[in-house]
Parts: structure tokens; C-alpha cells; sequence
């Protein structure tokens, strides 16, 4: 029988020594056997007392059934005749379990089989779909001799907590979820799951990852779920696109209002102040009136012909006491009753 991927296997077993010996004592004579006995035991003890662990290993050392302690990669001694014994696992190594799936070729091209593992991918979500689930988990032995002595079946100890556990997290979500956005996260929480029962197992393995390698809903309604997922998409592809404008649009419209709220603020210092300035010219000249109303008044009315004289085009020059212009000028235009 193959040994499984994390290779646990003994060192190669010796020839019983009383075995041995009875098989001598049958074929020689008794003179000559007590040499060739001797040599023979001296060979089979040297054979046993040497093995090698390799580099991706750790050796599992027990001394009549008792653990003594874990071998490096290297040479090492042991005693003879079966008294130790050694079991050599791949601790070195990122050791992998594919559910839904197996890898059937790993030559040039990889290639792989879904046929009759349905009872493992398929899979009840929260609100009762159904999800085809190809995962793997990849772990590595930290203890190897809890790993050799606290489990009977470690491979299908792990398998069967992975199953469990990604029934656990898949059946408390939604398909979507599980189909769509959180796919890495439930992969995730698996991991932190897995990892947390085989911490209270002691078992000494340590979960690296856990990833869904392809999530897909039935064959019988996979049509129907692209349809949605399409839906999905678009949707999410006009959100981005109103988003996009939103924030060509609102930062314009914010810079606008700005704008115009700064010059009303501009214009409304502009109109106090000179209201201000008003307000204190007319509250000098009020002063100065109070002082000297006539000098004033007569000052006001030079300053304001001296305002509007100058804009004027034509000054007309009126006798107080006449009842009319004077007879010198034409105020109509025409030459009719004028003086030559």
C-alpha cells in the first residue's frame, strides 16, 4: 500500500536475531556455527544501527515503544535489534487535500478530475441554493510526533474537519456571497476555523491556506445564475460610471457656489464701506452746515455746478427778470423774429 503525502514510514526492519540463528544452527555443524553466528550478529547489528533522515524529514525516535526525542536531517545512531525504532515524516514540506477534485497528470500540463466527487463540492448556502465548491487546503506538520500519535487516520482527519467546516461557513452565507464577493473571505474564515479545532485536537499541524479554487452554481441552473451575474455586473459597472460623474460634477458646482458667495461677500463689504463713507461725508458736512449754514449752503451749490456744468452740452443763460430768453439767442432752431 502507497504511503500518503506526508510519507510517515519506518526505517527499513532488520532479520530477527534468533531467527537468524536457528536458520545457522539447521545448515552448519556446531564447530564452525559459533564463528559465523557471532559474525553474522555483529553484521545485522551494524545494518541497524545507522539510519538517515533527509532533508525535508524529521525523525521520530522510540525506544521500545517510548519516545525519546525527534533526528534532524543527517546520519544518526540507534541501538540495534528493534530496541529503537524510527519513524521518518515530511515535516519540510507544504503538504496539500483538493475536495471536488483530484489532480489526475502533473507533467507538462496539469491536468484534473471532477468525476464523482459530488458529495463533496456540492454544498447548502443560508438561503437554501445550492453551490458547486472546488477547494483545496494546504497545511504542514510542525509536531510530528503528535501528529504520528494523537490521530489514527490524519489524512481523513483533516479532510473530514475541512468538509465540516466549509458546510459550517458556506451554510451561515448567501449564494451571491459565496458565488460573487466574499469568496476569499469565507475561504479565509475556513482557514481560521480548521486551524482553531486542530489546535484543540493537539494534533501539531499548522494550516497554511485554504482557497476555493473554482465556485460555480449547478450545472442545472448555471445558465439562469450567469444571466443574474451579468445583471450584477452591469449594474456595478453604471454605479462606477455615476460615481465617476458625481465627482466630475460636485467639486464644479461646489467651486461655482464658492466663487459667487465670495464675490457677494466682496460686494457687500464694498456696499458698507461706501454706505459708511456716505454716512460720515454727510455727517461732516451736517457739521460744518450747523456752523456756517450760509457759507455752506453757498459752497454746496458751487461744488455741485461744478459737478454738472461740465457734462452739459448747451447752456442756456436766463434774465431773472425776463419773462423769456433773452432776444439774442434762437432757442427753437429757426431764424424767424431773431436780430441780424
Amino acid at each position: 500500500m502507497d504511503h500518503p503525502d506526508w510519507q510517515q514510514r519506518k526505517t527499513p526492519e532488520v532479520p530477527d536475531p534468533l531467527e537468524v540463528l536457528r536458520m545457522i544452527k539447521e545448515k552448519l555443524p556446531k564447530k564452525g556455527a559459533l564463528l559465523l553466528i557471532l559474525l553474522v550478529a555483529v553484521l545485522i547489528g551494524a545494518q541497524s544501527m545507522f539510519y538517515k533522515v533527509a532533508t525535508d524529514e524529521t525523525g521520530v525516535l522510540l525506544r521500545l515503544g517510548k519516545y525519546q526525542g525527534s533526528s534532524s536531517p543527517g546520519l544518526h545512531f540507534k541501538l540495534p535489534f528493534g530496541i529503537d525504532s524510527v519513524y521518518l515524516v515530511r515535516t519540510g514540506r507544504v503538504l496539500k487535500e483538493e475536495f471536488g477534485f483530484r489532480t489526475v497528470s502533473t507533467g507538462g500540463r496539469t491536468s484534473y478530475s471532477k468525476d464523482r466527487f459530488d458529495d463533496e463540492s456540492l454544498t447548502l448556502t443560508g438561503d437554501l441554493n445550492v453551490s458547486d465548491i472546488e477547494w483545496i487546503v494546504q497545511y504542514q506538520i510542525r509536531d510530528p510526533f503528535k501528529f504520528l500519535f494523537k490521530l489514527q487516520d490524519q489524512q481523513e482527519t483533516i479532510r473530514d474537519i475541512s468538509e465540516a467546516v466549509v458546510r459550517k461557513v458556506v451554510g451561515n452565507s448567501n449564494v451571491n456571497k459565496v458565488l460573487t464577493t466574499d469568496r476569499a473571505l469565507l475561504a479565509q474564515e475556513v482557514g481560521d476555523e480548521m486551524q482553531r479545532i486542530l489546535n484543540e485536537y493537539d494534533v501539531g499541524v499548522r494550516i497554511v491556506t485554504v482557497k476555493f479554487q473554482d465556485v460555480n452554481p449547478p450545472e442545472a441552473v448555471k445558465a439562469a445564475f450567469n444571466e443574474v451575474n451579468e445583471a450584477e455586473q452591469q449594474k456595478e459597472s453604471l454605479i462606477l460610471q455615476a460615481r465617476e460623474q458625481y465627482n466630475k460634477e460636485v467639486p464644479k458646482a461646489r467651486g461655482v457656489a464658492k466663487s459667487a458667495i465670495l464675490q457677494a461677500e466682496g460686494y457687500a463689504v464694498e456696499r458698507i464701506n461706501q454706505a459708511k463713507g456716505e454716512a460720515h461725508r454727510f455727517t461732516a458736512v451736517l457739521n460744518e452746515y450747523n456752523k456756517a449754514p450760509e457759507v455752506t449752503r453757498q459752497r454746496l451749490y458751487l461744488e455741485t455746478l461744478e459737478q454738472v456744468l461740465p457734462n452739459l452740452k448747451e447752456i442756456y443763460i436766463m434774465d431773472s427778470e425776463g419773462a423769456g430768453a433773452l432776444p439774442i439767442y434762437n432757442l427753437r432752431g429757426d431764424n424767424k423774429g431773431a436780430l441780424k
